[in-house]
């Protein structure tokens, strides 16, 4: 995401410098008003399929193996997802983002994960399951 900007902004500009130069032969060699609507609608349409497809591609979750001491202590794979982000440093809002569910959900599985490892905040849930096996 550093770099999206400089992305913007050069595809901006790069399309300024094409619209201007369209504007240039339109004045100069006098196009069709067919042709120009045509250039623009062309380059506004691949702009427009470009910022959909970056906006809505699929955004993997963090891969999950299933694991003996994971199916012991009956964790669901949710919640070791949940569990691996909570050890990453990912707030509960980070987690539902990344994870595409809400917020009251991320806080479920985690007070679920606590019970399940018999601690009382994150920071123990980290401690217990790299104890026991689960985060490297």
């Amino acid at each position: 995401m550093k770099y999206a900007n400089w992305i913007y902004g050069a595809a901006l500009a790069v399309l300024a410098l094409l619209l201007k130069t369209v504007e240039y032969r339109y004045t100069v060699r006098d196009l069709s008003t067919e042709g120009l609507t045509f250039i623009i609608a062309a380059v506004f349409a691949s702009l427009g399929l470009w910022a959909g497809w970056q906006l809505n591609r699929k955004r993997t979750p963090p891969k999950t193996e299933p694991d003996d001491q994971r199916q012991q202590l009956g964790i669901s794979k949710r919640e070791y997802e949940i569990l691996l982000l909570v050890a990453q440093g990912a707030t509960n809002q980070e987690i539902a983002d990344q994870l595409f569910i809400s917020l009251n959900t991320v806080k479920t599985h985690l007070s679920n994960l606590y019970q399940k490892l018999d601690v009382s905040r994150r920071t123990q849930a980290i401690e217990k399951g790299k104890q026991v096996g689960l985060l490297g």
